[in-house]
């Protein structure tokens, strides 16, 4: 994959990267709509496909906040045309990496030597590029590394990035600003953390202490000595991502063995730490035929509020929702009805949520689940959209749901998706938890 020399950081050119994109993507709709002129059978598949190729195109030069936003789209199955999820995909772990002399340049300013002098042996060319960082290979004292390294400007695009991204998010979503605010606070906040790497590395070493007694999990061990706030040095995992891995054709067996620890190590964070690691893209897991998983990139920690997570698991317990004071309470309490909602929309409102929560909740109901139920996932997508394109829901002007439930769902949206792919059978009881506390 072609390098790149150098990445935009300063805001006015940043911009007008996306004005540019912008200007492409009306193009393209131009050029579409003369074709079907022409030709009215003519779909929007290759509509989406050309749009799809010039958006990530600008938002890979661009790199950091612009490109998380798209590999944040990419988990979310449904939600965009297929051209865009697979293209913004490729964000997790194979955009353009940096040249040499950028990388070199990062070591000499952060930790004041070049890698060739840390190290006994540094490949320049990057083994994997995604949003923030790249990742390469070194070696010392005998050991194989994994050397992080953040893109320049990065942290400090982020605020600018968003300031850009959120009239065309308010647009899409139909919502005004005001109502936005605490949804693009949130992501603000995650996405500045994940550009602390001095942050990341103390979250990796204690996480990864914390989660190493859960069976078939792997992490790294990391070097502070070699990290600095743009650089962190680790072991290098052997793996595939989940792509590969499943070209591979593993075994129902071994599918099975990863899928219930990615399980069990989501299950224990949530309810023992009550903090998650909340980007569980493929990008972030290297799959083994062994069965085992090696687990890295803590850039992204959700820290959960003892008051969210009581509401948000009591939608689990079948016997509060059917109480509807009960529920009603809770519906309130994470922000899904508001104070202002007529008796017509609370009434409208608590309906879909019920049926939602019905579907999303399943697997945490039962003792063991099959991630490779595709009827499962159908039904899930298909009710989305049936939401989605309700007028009600279009035309509704409020932002509904706790700031804190974004990345809580889009941990498990992820977590589920993974699932999928794999096809694994899962112990998901609460008796597996109990048996992870022993």
């Amino acid at each position: 994959m072609k390098e790149q020399s150098n990445i935009p950081t300063g805001k006015v050119e940043r911009a007008g990267r996306f004005i540019t994109t912008g200007l492409k993507v009306g193009s393209n709709y131009l050029k579409h709509y003369t074709k079907k002129l022409m030709d009215p059978s003519i779909s929007k598949e290759e509509l989406h496909a050309d749009n799809a190729e010039d958006i990530y195109d600008t938002l890979s030069q661009l790199k950091g906040s612009a490109l998380k936003v798209a590999q944040m789209l990419s988990m979310d199955k449904g939600m965009l045309p297929k051209a865009y999820t697979d293209m913004f995909a490729m964000s997790q772990y194979s955009a353009p990496p940096l040249s040499g002399p950028l990388v070199v340049n990062t070591f000499v300013k952060t930790l004041g030597k070049s890698p060739s002098q840390l190290y006994d042996k540094f490949d320049l060319h990057a083994s994997n590029a995604a949003s923030i960082g790249q990742v390469h290979k070194a070696w010392k004292n005998g050991q194989q590394l994994a050397i992080k390294i953040q893109y320049p400007g990065v942290a400090n695009s982020v605020k600018s990035d968003l300031r850009i991204v959120k009239p065309f998010a308010v647009r899409i979503v139909g919502m005004s600003e005001v109502d936005m605010d605490k949804y693009f606070d949130e992501i603000e906040t995650k996405l500045l953390e994940e550009t602390d790497y001095q942050l990341e590395l103390r979250r990796s070493v204690e996480l990864s202490a914390l989660c190493a007694h859960i069976p078939n999990l792997v992490f790294p061990r990391y070097y502070p000595e070699l990290s600095s706030d743009r650089i962190i040095t680790m072991d290098w995992l052997d793996g595939f991502h989940l792509k590969e891995f499943l070209l591979r054709n593993p075994s129902q067996e071994v599918r099975n063995s990863i899928g219930q620890a990615l399980w069990d190590f989501y299950d224990f964070q949530m309810h023992q730490l009550k903090k998650v690691h909340a980007d569980p893209h493929p990008g972030n897991f290297l799959m083994r035929d062994n069965g085992t998983v090696g687990i890295f990139d803590f850039g992204c920690i959700k820290e959960i509020p003892e008051d969210f997570y009581t509401n948000y698991f009591m939608l689990v317990d079948k016997t509060i929702l059917q109480d509807d004071a009960k529920r009603m309470q809770i519906y309130m309490n994470l922000e899904m009805i508001h104070p202002s909602d007529t008796d017509k929309e609370i009434t409208f409102y608590s309906g879909l949520f019920q049926k939602m929560i019905d579907l999303l909740t399943l697997p945490f109901t039962v003792t063991s689940f099959d991630f490779g139920n595709e009827e499962y996932f159908q039904e899930i997508y298909a009710y989305m959209d049936y939401v989605y394109n309700l007028k009600e829901v279009r035309d509704s002007k409020v932002a509904r749901g706790s700031r804190h439930s974004l990345y809580v769902n889009r941990t498990y949206f992820g977590l589920y998706s993974i699932l999928s792919d794999l096809k694994a059978e899962v112990y998901t009881g609460a008796g597996r938890f109990k048996t992870l506390m022993q």
